[in-house]
């Protein structure tokens, strides 16, 4: 009977959710805002790029002669697409139908997906403009995506709004995902214009940070995102084709990544810790490897579109700005680098704190060690030898350890392991990290509105040996996925796996588990899984783990002591 009972339980929680989630779809938890008046605007103005080719802008001016700074954002999704008019109003965006927020998004009538809100700005005293890249809504021509001719194109628009009469001449950009992740390549050809970037959660690596993360092909999201795309601007050739076609990050990728390192104006950048499929990484990478002198991080585990749009973030972007374009003597320079929001589970943080760096400098790396054989991680490393398996289709291996002390978790994560393979000469591996208090799972937001997500969780291709020096750190693993590199039989390889980025409270007694697979973690259906997530699983075989004193299988993450209440670290 207790069996028949909690199934009876599950069956109703299911169904409770699945009913919140068509009611949330039907009618989301979105405000859409009417437009004031006040607001000067100009449809579809006119600018020609350097080659003849006319691209479109929406410009939206406060009253009175200005002259004004500018607020500027750049994109193939087409600019006019506003909420559209209906018979209560305005109806958000499709988006927010399908990937459901936490909070409330409010935004006003006059914006475009993922764009600044005109409204809020025009009030703050700026122009606001909306640009459509080549190829997409009224533009001319046809766009490839990610590459250097959008970079070009985007130079010339912010040089026209520079020297327009109504303008300053300092253009600062803003916007959210692909609107976030035009402004780092642009932003590395230096227009003279250009005074301050905001990326707002964008990757930054094609390849390591969406469509091959780990060297795994990510078969969801990226399938979505390249046919939608298509349909809305006129693209050139077939990006889906292109990635799966290319197993390794060749001369492709490289063309379509930015050079963070030749970017110098100021920077605002947003690491959510929620987005790990997407955007997460990427956007932390921006932030550590650009190569402004001024540069600063606001974290998050909130939704990608409410916290965008929220009170708190919107005055953190205009005192940015404000600083950046208007000269504002506002304290902003003395802003610390980093400010950090901790979570318990959720997406409300339990504390924010500013840091100098990230990871805080004050964080102590801890070392936990496996031991397979009692399924747990340990402080100390094995002293006898000793071989694990798993089947790459089963549910993998976990490993538990149990918190001694109030402690917070910041920064990326890394797992070494030493593997060989029996069946198959390759395998992804999946590794998560999960947290568990009185034995429930405690679940943290995640991508496309997924509230059910772990603490954080990495990917790793093990064909995919050569790390890249340079770049890799001692919590952070970077591979160079230059070269694929099947396992001999026999052949014991050391695999290392960069977690990605999280700031995590832990209370004693809570519990640590180590998820190590050969499948991702989650289904892909809309109600009770993580969709559009879904990457290419390892082929049928078994995974040896091999723990020795020499072969050690380590997960290797920086701690803070905390107190109760709201830690001030430096």
């Amino acid at each position: 009977m207790p069996q028949q009972h909690g199934r009876v339980k599950e069956s109703v929680s299911v169904l409770k959710l699945i009913a919140q989630r068509i009611a949330r779809t039907i009618r989301p938890q979105v405000e859409v805002l009417s437009v004031p008046s006040g607001i000067r605007i100009s449809w579809n103005e006119p600018v020609v790029a350097r080659d003849g080719t006319v691209l479109r802008v929406n410009i939206f001016l406060p009253e009175g002669e200005g002259p004004f700074p500018v607020i500027m954002s750049a994109h193939p999704y087409n600019k006019d697409l506003i909420p559209a008019k209906t018979r209560s109003g305005r109806a958000p965006s499709f988006q927010n139908r399908i990937f459901l927020q936490p909070e409330t998004v409010r935004y006003s009538a006059l914006t475009s997906w993922e764009a600044p809100d005109p409204v809020t700005w025009v009030k703050r005293g700026y122009c606001v403009i909306n640009a459509d890249l080549r190829g997409g809504g009224s533009s001319q021509g046809r766009d490839t995506l990610f590459s250097q001719q959008e970079a070009e194109d985007y130079f010339d628009l912010i040089e026209w709004a520079g020297t327009q009469e109504w303008s300053t001449g300092k253009v600062g950009l803003l916007g959210v995902s692909y609107l976030a992740i035009s402004q780092y390549r642009v932003a590395s050809l230096r227009p003279p214009h250009l005074a301050a970037i905001c990326p707002w959660e964008g990757f930054s690596d094609l390849y390591r940070d969406f469509v091959r993360p780990g060297g795994i092909l990510e078969n969801g999201f990226s399938i979505i995102w390249s046919k939608a795309t298509a349909r809305t601007a006129r693209v050139t050739g077939k990006l889906r084709n292109d990635i799966k076609s290319r197993e390794t990050r060749d001369d492709w990728y490289d063309e379509r990544t930015p050079r963070l390192e030749d970017i110098e104006v100021p920077m605002l950048v947003c690491g959510s810790f929620s987005d790990q499929n997407l955007h997460s990484r990427g956007s932390f990478e921006a932030f550590r490897r650009s190569g402004s002198q001024q540069k600063w991080l606001y974290t998050h585990r909130g939704g990608k579109w409410s916290t965008f749009y929220s009170e708190e973030a919107s005055k953190t972007q205009e005192k940015f700005f404000d600083w950046a374009l208007k000269g504002a003597r506002n304290g902003w320079e003395q802003t610390p680098a980093a400010r950090i929001a901790v979570f318990d589970k959720g997406p409300d943080p339990a504390s924010v704190f500013n840091a100098d760096h990230w990871p805080p400098r004050s964080s102590t790396v801890r070392t936990l060690y496996g031991s397979f054989q009692r399924q747990e991680l340990k402080t100390t490393p094995p002293v006898l030898q000793s071989t694990t398996k798993f089947d790459l289709r089963g549910k993998g291996l976990r490993l538990n350890y149990v918190f001694e002390e109030d402690v917070d978790t910041v920064g990326p994560l890394r797992v070494s392991l030493h593997l060989s393979l029996e069946g198959t000469d390759d395998a992804s591996l999946f590794v998560g990290v999960r947290k568990f208090r009185e034995g429930k799972e405690q679940f943290f937001e995640g991508s496309y509105g997924f509230s059910g997500d772990m603490v954080s969780h990495g990917w790793q291709r093990v064909g995919f040996d050569e790390l890249d020096k340079e770049l890799s750190t001692p919590l952070q693993p970077v591979h160079t996925y230059r070269r694929l590199t099947a396992l001999r039989p026999g052949e014991i390889r050391p695999v290392h796996i960069a977690l990605l980025p999280q700031a995590t409270r832990w209370r004693r007694g809570d519990v640590l588990q180590l998820h190590i697979r050969g499948t991702w973690f989650y289904g892909r259906n809309p109600i009770t899984g993580q969709f559009p997530s879904g990457y290419q699983k390892s082929s049928r075989g078994t995974a040896v783990i091999h723990s020795s004193p020499q072969q050690l299988a380590t997960l290797t993450f920086a701690t803070l002591l905390h107190e109760v209440g709201m830690p001030n670290h430096s």
